[in-house]
Formats: structure tokens, C-alpha cells, sequence
């Protein structure tokens, strides 16, 4: 992971005409460890980089591009609600967020403070990338606390809402209850790292990622 931090975002893309040295791409990468799984701000960045707003937008774009970070943009429906309008940040590759975050072994980030921003992120990941790209994939919030952790919905229509827990004896909060009604979902799942797949009284299906991933999708 070193290396390839080296050679392929410091080295090549600068290779590919992107004008960053390598200490503020290192800079920026760093900070962006304290984002993953949050929202995005680039005034916030810009801020501490000194650079504009407009010039970490389009590093931020070039990343993107390159496919090494993930914006998650917020589901925004016509609902009088006042909604969150801010992306939501992760690193596409978990190892290159565990490099970057200085998390060497997987006991250290068990006890990190990143462990659960890092699960939330790797399980985006691995659901997006299992189904087609006719999907449009979300998140959902409102000031108010409602929240849905992936909002998808199908090229036909369906419309699924997942809530991720590092726990595999996970609590469902009001905040996701709410957010079902909200967006009039068809499915709706809490995934775990691997415990037991069941089906709650309220229909709410508690599932493994592995038993997510192979078994309900791709979903029609």
C-alpha cells in the first residue's frame, strides 16, 4: 500500500497533468482521514490547506475521477423536512484508508475510533459495486436526526434502505424507523459483520454482509 501510494497517487497522477505537490496531496489525504464516513466540506478544507474552495473542489473531482474516493450525495425529496445538502466522504479502497489513518493491523482497528466509519464505508463499497449501474445509490438526512445509511433504488423502481451496525446484536434507531416512512421504501436491511440473518416482527431484515452480498443481490 506504500508503494502504491508512492508511485501511483503522488507519481502518476501528477504524470496525468493534475498540478498538486506531493506535500499538499499529502496534507489533503491525511485530513481526509478525519472525513471518511462524514460529510464533506471543501471550505473546511480549503481552510486548512490555504488554498480556495474552488481549488479543493477540483482535487477533489481529480480523486473522484481516479476512483479513489467515493462522494456519496444526499437523497433530497420534496418533503418539509430541512435536509442535509452536503456529500458524505469515504475512501473507495479500505486499505489505503487504514494506510493513511496509520492503522497497521486489524487488533488496532478493532480499538480505533475509525473502526466504525471504516465498516460503514467498506460496505457501501462492496454493495454498490455488486449491483448493476442503472442503480442510484444515497444517503438520507434531515437536521433532525432522521438518517438512512444507503438509500438505493433500482432501475425498476425499488427502493431499499440500509442502516450498516459494526455490532452484530444491533439496535434499530428511531432516527432509521423515520427515514422509512420518509422515502416510502419497498425492502429494508440492518447489515452486520457476521452474525446470524433473521427478520424482525417490523419486517426489518438483519443480515450479514456475505449473506447480503450473495444472496439478495443483484436485486431486481
Amino acid at each position: 500500500m506504500k508503494n502504491y501510494v508512492q508511485t501511483y497517487v503522488f507519481r502518476d497522477l501528477r504524470e496525468l497533468g493534475v498540478n498538486i505537490s506531493t506535500e499538499l496531496l499529502q496534507k489533503l489525504l491525511e485530513m481526509l482521514t478525519m472525513v471518511h464516513g462524514n460529510m464533506l466540506s471543501m471550505a473546511g478544507l480549503a481552510r486548512s490547506l490555504g488554498v480556495t474552495s474552488p481549488t479543493v473542489a477540483r482535487y477533489i473531482d481529480v480523486l473522484e475521477g481516479s476512483f479513489l474516493i467515493r462522494l456519496l450525495q444526499p437523497y433530497s425529496v420534496n418533503i418539509s423536512k430541512r435536509l442535509v445538502k452536503s456529500p458524505k466522504f469515504y475512501f473507495c479502497d479500505s486499505g489505503m484508508f487504514h494506510y493513511l489513518s496509520k492503522i497497521q493491523a486489524f487488533e488496532n482497528l478493532l480499538g480505533h475510533i475509525f473502526v466504525g466509519a471504516s465498516w460503514e464505508g467498506y460496505v457501501i463499497e462492496q454493495v454498490i459495486r455488486q449491483v448493476s449501474d442503472d442503480w442510484q445509490f444515497f444517503f438520507y438526512r434531515t437536521h433532525a436526526g432522521v438518517e438512512c445509511d444507503l438509500f438505493g433504488i433500482s432501475p425498476e423502481g425499488k427502493r431499499i434502505c440500509i442502516e450498516i451496525k459494526g455490532s452484530n446484536s444491533p439496535t434499530v434507531s428511531k432516527g432509521f424507523y423515520e427515514s422509512i416512512k420518509d422515502l416510502a421504501i419497498n425492502e429494508t436491511y440492518v447489515i452486520i459483520p457476521s452474525g446470524e440473518s433473521y427478520t424482525k416482527n417490523d419486517g426489518i431484515q438483519i443480515m450479514n454482509l456475505p449473506d447480503f452480498l450473495t444472496e439478495l443481490t443483484p436485486i431486481t
